[in-house]
């Protein structure tokens, strides 16, 4: 990465100061709610509010402009007509701010191009760097930034970048569900000036994340961003979900970030190239993430699956085998050593079906033979709750076996929502990702193993 890039998007991810342009002292509005999303996420550098009509609040003085604030703040946040916007760029570059992340809208995704042509012209005279306009804004938990529109989320080790602010706030509210949070949000807006290819330079070297996200509706520097993802994805993975892959899609992406998308098949097979891992929704990319952020890759396609339920188990095979992965049967003499173990009613074929009975020590037992047995790349454990035993517990049966070994990837799927909400914040708390979805845990292993070819090189 180039120490420009570096030196470039540091001023605006890592500030020490902060000045919030077109502040509001109203409950409701942007300006108000960007704001409080600052001070209430504890930043801890100086936050300088500025609005002409002046005002104070939560305890905050607001300041007429940029040029009257006491300090040069590394980073201007816009929330002003989008008329106004370059004169503030202007003013910020007399007084020697370096970046500024413009959430104000009505540019090119509106048809306004030449506004944003002179956004780019004022800010570059100045040596400005912009992220936006149309941007939801920024986040860095690593120094308690949250100078966004979304809700604050939990520290993590999963970056995302995205042309939508509002997919960042999904994934934000299915991180708070869980017990993996974010490191850095980067949304892009219109791409004006700092772009996808920036973002992804500057997370690639970025210490605070291992795992990068992405949400792409289109892009405009295309070959080079190909290049650079296949750069990254040999360091960390990166994760892609492409929006607009439908003709009635593709009329969306235009008034969205007022780009031009290209097909699905083209970007389908550069991303393949790149070596960048695609995903297909929303739920998809979170999933996959976690994992790839908590458990070790997939070396091979031998899954074993331990169940206390038959269904779950047979709907896990079926989308293993869809995904190229393999439910192969244990050996003789480990079924012999199950056998040992299980009481006669229990399937030892492989889903190993412990049934409803099954307690701590059972599932610790088989998964303990299970993953020292050599025979097996990955398991999966699935628990359905009886109301006579405790999901905790189950929990924490396989959190104490992961403890002797962390050689090969486990993937939870606990099952009945708010019923094992504390087992799933447990498994999570202790770096077993909980995935709620029979079909979507073997998609998450595939993308463990397609990353480990791509780290390797050898195919399966």
């Amino acid at each position: 990465m180039s120490s420009n890039v570096q030196h470039s998007l540091k001023n605006i991810m890592e500030p020490k100061a902060i000045a919030v342009i077109g502040a509001s002292t109203s409950p409701g509005k942007i300006g108000f709610e960007v704001l409080r999303n600052i001070v209430e996420g504890k930043f801890q550098g100086d936050i300088y509010p500025v609005n002409p009509k002046g005002g104070e609040v939560l305890g905050l003085k607001f300041y007429s402009s940029v040029l009257e604030v006491p300090s040069t703040p590394e980073l201007a946040v816009i929330i002003t007509p989008a008329r106004v916007v370059p004169k503030i760029i202007e003013e910020c570059g007399v007084r020697g701010v370096k970046g500024a992340v413009v959430i104000s809208a009505g540019f090119s995704e509106v048809g306004n191009f030449k506004l944003e042509e002179e956004l780019v012209r004022t800010a570059r005279k100045y040596n400005v760097r912009i992220i936006g306009p149309n941007s939801a804004g920024v986040v860095n938990t690593e120094c308690n930034l949250y100078a966004c529109l979304e809700y604050r989320v939990n520290p993590g080790s999963i970056s995302l970048i995205s042309q939508s602010g509002a997919i960042g706030g999904v994934l934000f509210s299915y991180a708070r569900a869980s017990k993996v949070g974010f490191n850095k949000f980067i949304s892009c807006g219109n791409s004006c000036d700092v772009d996808e290819v920036e973002a992804l330079e500057y997370l690639a070297s970025d210490e605070g994340t291992s795992v990068i996200t992405l949400y792409l509706e289109s892009l405009k520097r295309g070959r080079l961003f190909l290049k650079v993802a296949k750069r990254v994805s040999s360091v960390k993975p990166v994760l892609v979900l492409k929006g607009g892959l439908s003709s009635a899609g593709l009329r969306a992406v235009a008034s969205h970030t007022g780009s031009i998308a290209t097909s699905h098949d083209i970007y389908r097979g550069a991303f393949k190239q790149a070596k960048v891992l695609q995903v297909s929704s929303l739920e998809e990319l979170f999933d996959a993430a976690k994992a790839l952020a908590l458990q070790p890759l997939l070396s091979n396609k031998r899954i074993a699956i331990i169940t206390n339920s038959g269904g779950p188990g047979v709907l896990v095979t079926d989308a293993c085998e869809r995904n190229g992965l393999m439910v192969p049967e244990p050996s003789e003499d480990l079924k012999k050593r199950l056998s040992e173990i299980l009481p006669p009613i229990c399937s030892i074929k492989n889903p190993i079906d412990l049934t409803a009975a099954a307690n701590y020590e059972l599932y610790f037992k088989v998964l303990k033979v299970i993953l020292f047995s050599g025979e097996f790349d990955g398991v999966i454990v699935i628990f359905v709750p009886p109301s006579f035993v405790d999901s905790l517990k189950i929990a924490k049966a396989v959190v104490d076996v992961k403890r002797l070994s962390n050689k090969i990837p486990i993937i939870a799927c606990w099952l009945y929502g708010d019923m094992v909400e504390s087992a799933v914040s447990f498994l999570e708390s202790n770096g077993i990702p909980n995935i709620s979805s029979p079909t979507r845990i073997a998609r998450v292993m595939r993308l463990l193993l397609d990353y480990h070819v791509i780290m390797s090189g050898v195919r399966y």
